[in-house]
């Protein structure tokens, strides 16, 4: 079974001017991600505009990614929707495409009670034969699952962990504290990657490293061979840019920040785009810092 360990990028989904995908821009970053020592590869999650795509486009950027990595790398895809008949829709297309896991973010927008989610999440389980890592992020959905209900749901056999982008490290101690040693608990912050590791999680779902893939999976790499002080040094290194990203909204300035770096991936689509010449002045400073 598919185990979350280290870096899994969280790739963003390449367009061209006219918001297409761009299907020839998708599999180079795959290639990409694989030659710079990532751990796993995240298609449509938040960085990835999943909420921007339609279903054709969802299956799309799946069938891509996982016949670009031929099986070189660990994918898991993002198939959360809004409502349980989707999400195991999209699910059960994905497990056809053949990714190794799926990620599935809370409902969002609509009001969810903690026992709704459970039985949210136990449905999806059960209409598929996949690892499922469960995805919060309440800034963004207005939804956030409670450590109680994750402890409720971790007992079932194919949820396998949760990626926690709250911000909050408090919510990942939960996290860890009340799931067992077999439970995985990934920091979607990246920010706290090696504290969450040093906490007892088991990496990162990392929207930086696609502009940095190596510095980012290297603090996984040395916290794991026991030099916490290199991963320190790495893990403080991308605050500069982390600073830059909040300036806007993430996903749109990754994408520009790519763009800027020879990457042709494109805008995010409207209404967010990560265009002005302010941001492009400060990005290109902060990218002099990692030469």
């Amino acid at each position: 079974m598919f185990d979350p360990k280290g870096i899994l990028v969280a790739m963003v989904t390449p367009m061209d001017e006219n918001e297409k995908i761009n299907e020839a821009e998708l599999r180079n970053q795959v290639n990409r991600m694989v030659n710079a020592g990532v751990h796993g590869l995240f298609c449509l999650g938040t960085t990835g505009e999943f909420y921007a795509l339609d279903m054709e486009e969802k299956i799309e950027v799946i069938r891509i990614v996982v016949e670009e990595n031929r099986g070189r790398l660990p994918v898991c895809a993002g198939t959360g929707c809004i409502t349980t008949k989707d999400t195991i829709y999209l699910s059960k297309k994905a497990q056809e495409l053949g990714v190794d896991a799926i990620s599935v973010i809370t409902p969002y927008f609509v009001a969810v009670s903690q026992d709704e989610l459970y039985d949210h999440y136990r449905r999806i389980a059960e209409s598929v034969d996949l690892p499922i890592i469960i995805y919060n992020i309440p800034p963004r959905t207005g939804v956030h699952i409670n450590y109680k209900t994750v402890s409720k749901l971790s007992r079932i056999p194919n949820i396998i962990g949760i990626k926690d982008s709250s911000g909050n490290f408090d919510n990942i101690l939960r996290y860890i504290e009340e799931t067992d040693d077999n439970f995985r608990v990934l920091s979607g912050t990246d920010s706290l990657i090696l504290w969450t590791l040093m906490a007892g999680g088991t990496g990162g779902i990392s929207g930086l490293a696609n502009l940095f893939p190596e510095r980012i999976s290297s603090i996984y790499e040395h916290w794991k061979k026991g030099n916490i002080e290199e991963a320190r040094k790495a893990q403080d290194s991308i605050r500069p840019i982390r600073d830059v990203v909040s300036l806007g909204n993430p996903t749109s300035v990754v994408k520009r920040t790519m763009n800027l770096m020879g990457y042709p991936v494109g805008p995010a689509r409207e209404p967010v785009s990560g265009m002005n010449e302010k941001l492009d002045e400060e990005i290109k400073r902060v990218l002099e810092l990692y030469k």
